[in-house]
């Protein structure tokens, strides 16, 4: 009789275990480290691919102990009897077997993949949920910088009743509140999109403004408190772009840097040098042991002079995801030191991954996360052996030091960036070459600058000393700084300096260079850490975060403006806005979080100011090629700001006639009312009745734009049959509904209304007409609305967008 045969003997479990076979010797020797990564795998799993962990753990507890690493293991353990001191030889007696190494990877596999779906579902269980679509009026407590849009207002994540939601205010202001400060906010709480999701929020918050009501105390308040201190420092004397970029360097905050600058940066490939990471504790440490050697101190007391500053320093900083791996891999590091042990870089890297997502297994879904990790892996595995390269070939040590590690992590996330901003830097690796020699004496100067701002309020001479001392460090800084601007603004100005792609084609071009110029051990380990990230992209299935896309046919979006219209019509690259809600409904935090960079057309389609009075903000903050206006030669507030907008900037206003035809690519816009008239002849009349009506015509579907004119206009004209209907007039009642639809016979109509208002939008004696309407949606119960035009001519709809 022939042996049973396991199901664990395939030829996938033989060459697994010729694989372990090959590195059983590291993996022995080094238990823990892969511990470590086993469990790191096992929260990146859990939450997303719980399968995928209890596969690989079925696998692992297959190869069993019979393998060479559980041997290996047991060899360890044996004890050694006898010696010189005895006289007899050595004896090694076997120590009992310890469990295999498979059999602990497995358990730490699925314990990693248990924590981080527990994690998960702790962090994202919300008693806020019951309240989503309501209006509410709260305090919250900022909890980082607010970021400016580039359209105007902020936002920022904030604490609502302990949890974490995105507040979103609109309207420009000289300088929103900082870290810590606790604001009084009215708005509509609502479920987040992509981008708050990422960040952990559990919803939005949009609000016109904020009322400043104090600061938070404790220790976080002492902690924003030292980090006020220390801005002020780092602003004294220096321009708006020069302290910004003095703040990013130093604190990681970019939320002072110019937009213009914060672009030129993300086109050079020098964002990180705004952003806290492993630079800054390296530096700060290289600091903190030479200020420890002036005040005498010996190795342990530099060390631990180094650790306190790390625990301090990282909080500061922000606490981002790159930070606390930086913080994390340089307290294991003196930790090792202190103990008298060299440290294990791999072990250091894991073990912050651990950490960090421990504390929040979604922290793998950010950027910031994602790209410090794997700029860490590239100088652990490429640098050294482009380095070794470089010298060969005659490079100076110090600069091939520099270029090696440059071009290791610029070529290593090109892929993440280009996942995530579908771009990539062809003048990243020589600006960061260029840009190396000034970040030090940045660093060290901010953060000496920013440890004597601490002391700035004590007054008297010693204040005066002190806030001498200050500007001068701050001057000191402002000619590497000037430098550092110009490498950006020269690099991003360079023909071609960023290109658009997609992940894959920047992939496939890292893995050709990897493969052209690493050494042969540096190839062996990018091959296995090529196959962990295959598996973690496939596992993570990260979401957009930055602003949606211009879409690839035709889209139609409601924006949800409360009790006003604005609806977003785009085709590819062309987009146009029809109407902008009232002056505070924040139209451009709408049109930014579309992905709307810059509009063909800006229409008014009548005097009303729920529906052009946020349009002077949308021509006056983003780039407009025209007007058209319906406003019919009415003088309305907004309709005259929109006018001057206009002027200011030389875009042409046309005024709206029936007849009209606009081409724009792919989009026909024909303006199907009103006729001409004089304006004596309706001054007086209702406004809605003049209101522009539009058909717009895309990739053989149409769609009919109402604006306010209701069935007494809509029944005078030569209608078609349309695919997609702007309900007229928020839903009001309108006996000639019916007909009208008859008529148009919709696949989806949209109307534009505000949640709880006055008017009692929408009619029920609308909504009874609209049951016909195979699709109906509305602002005031599904947010922003999203209609996609799929390739085989179905809607794809996406509420909340």
């Amino acid at each position: 009789m022939s042996p049973s045969r396991s199901p664990f003997s395939g030829s996938w479990v033989v060459a697994l275990r010729t694989l372990a076979g090959r590195g059983h010797a590291h993996v022995a020797a080094r238990p823990l480290h892969v511990v470590v990564y086993a469990a790191v795998a096992g929260l990146l799993c859990g939450p997303r691919a719980p399968g995928v962990a209890v596969l690989f753990a079925v696998v692992l507890l297959g190869a069993g102990a019979r393998g060479p690493a559980a041997t290996l293991l047991r060899r360890r353990r044996a004890s050694v009897d006898g010696g010189p001191a005895s006289g007899t030889a050595p004896a090694i007696r076997p120590a009992p077997a310890l469990p295999a190494l498979p059999i602990v990877l497995a358990l730490a596999l699925l314990l990693g993949a248990v924590v981080g779906d527990a994690r998960v579902a702790s962090l994202e269980h919300s008693r806020l949920a019951p309240e989503l679509g309501r209006t509410v009026s709260e305090r919250l407590v900022v909890q980082e910088a607010p970021r400016r849009s580039r359209f105007g207002g902020w936002s920022a994540i904030a604490r609502l009743r302990g949890e974490p939601v995105l507040l979103r205010v609109g309207g420009e202001v000289d300088r929103p509140p900082p870290v810590g400060s606790v604001v009084r906010a009215e708005g509509r709480l609502r479920p987040p999109g992509d981008f708050a999701a990422v960040r952990g929020a559990h919803a939005e918050l949009r609000a016109a403004n904020v009322v400043v009501e104090g600061r938070r105390g404790g220790v976080a308040g002492a902690l924003d408190a030292t980090r006020a201190r220390a801005e002020t420092a780092l602003d004294r004397g220096l321009g708006p772009a020069a302290a910004g970029l003095l703040r990013g360097m130093v604190l990681g905050q970019d939320d002072a840097l110019p937009q213009d600058t914060r672009d030129e940066f993300r086109a050079a490939g020098l964002s990180h040098l705004v952003a806290a990471s492993g630079t800054n504790v390296v530096l700060l440490a290289a600091l903190a042991m030479v200020l420890g050697t002036a005040l005498g101190l010996g190795l342990s007391g530099r060390l631990w002079l180094v650790l306190a500053l790390i625990v301090i320093y990282v909080p500061l900083a922000g606490g981002g995801a790159s930070i606390q791996r930086a913080g994390i891999m340089g307290a294991a590091a003196v930790a090792a030191g202190l103990v008298g042990r060299p440290g294990s870089r791999w072990y250091a890297l894991g073990l912050a991954a651990l950490v960090t997502l421990t504390l929040d297994p979604r922290a793998a879904e950010d950027p910031g996360w994602q790209l410090s990790f794997v700029a860490v892996v590239s100088l652990l595995v490429l640098a050294p052996g482009w380095r070794a390269a470089l010298v060969r070939r005659g490079l100076p040590a110090a600069l091939a030091e520099v270029t090696a590690m440059t071009a290791a992590a610029t070529v290593a996330t090109a892929p993440v960036v280009a996942a995530h901003f579908g771009q990539a830097s062809l003048v990243g690796i020589p600006a960061n070459v260029l840009a190396a020699p000034a970040v030090a004496p940045v660093m060290w100067l901010g953060v000496v600058a920013a440890a004597l701002g601490q002391l700035l309020a004590l007054g008297g001479p010693a204040g005066a000393v002190i806030g001498v001392v200050v500007d001068g460090l701050d001057a000191a800084c402002g000619f590497p700084l000037g430098y550092l601007l110009w490498v950006g603004s020269t690099a991003a100005a360079l023909p071609g300096a960023v290109v658009q792609t997609g992940p894959l084609v920047v992939c496939a071009t890292a893995a050709v260079l990897v493969l052209m110029t690493a050494s042969p051990r540096a190839r062996r380990a990018a091959a296995p850490a090529a196959l962990l990230a295959a598996a973690g992209w496939v596992a993570l299935a990260t979401p957009a975060s930055a602003p949606a896309s211009a879409p690839a046919g035709f889209r139609v979006t409601f924006l949800d403006v409360g009790q006003g219209d604005a609806t977003l019509v785009q085709d590819g690259e062309r987009a146009v806005l029809v109407d902008a809600g009232l002056p505070d409904a924040g139209i451009l935090e709408l049109l930014e979080r579309a992905g709307v960079e810059r509009l063909d057309l800006v229409v008014a389609t009548h005097a009303s100011a729920d529906h052009e009075g946020g349009a002077a903000a949308v021509v006056g903050g983003l780039p407009v090629a025209a007007v058209l206006s319906g406003l019919d030669g009415a003088s309305t507030p907004g309709g005259d700001a929109m006018a001057a907008a206009a002027a200011a900037r030389g875009i042409r206003v046309l005024p709206a006639r029936a007849g009209q035809l606009l081409v724009l690519g792919h989009l026909r816009i024909r303006v199907l009312w009103p006729h001409p008239a004089p304006v004596a002849s309706h001054e007086g009349a209702d406004p809605n009745d003049r209101a522009v009506v539009l058909e717009v015509e895309a990739r053989g579907v149409r769609t009919l734009l109402t604006a306010d004119a209701e069935s007494v206009v809509l029944a005078q004209l030569a209608l078609r049959p349309v695919d997609v209907l702007k309900v007229s007039h928020h839903g009001s009642a309108d006996p000639g509904l019916p007909a009208v639809l008859r008529r148009l016979r919709p696949r989806v109509a949209g109307i534009e209304v505000g949640e709880g208002n006055s008017y009692g939008h929408p009619a029920p004696s609308t909504l009874d007409a609209l049951a016909a309407v195979p699709v109906v949606v509305r602002t005031d119960r599904d947010g922003s609305v999203r209609l996609d035009l799929t390739e085989s001519g179905r809607w794809e709809v996406r509420a909340h967008a």
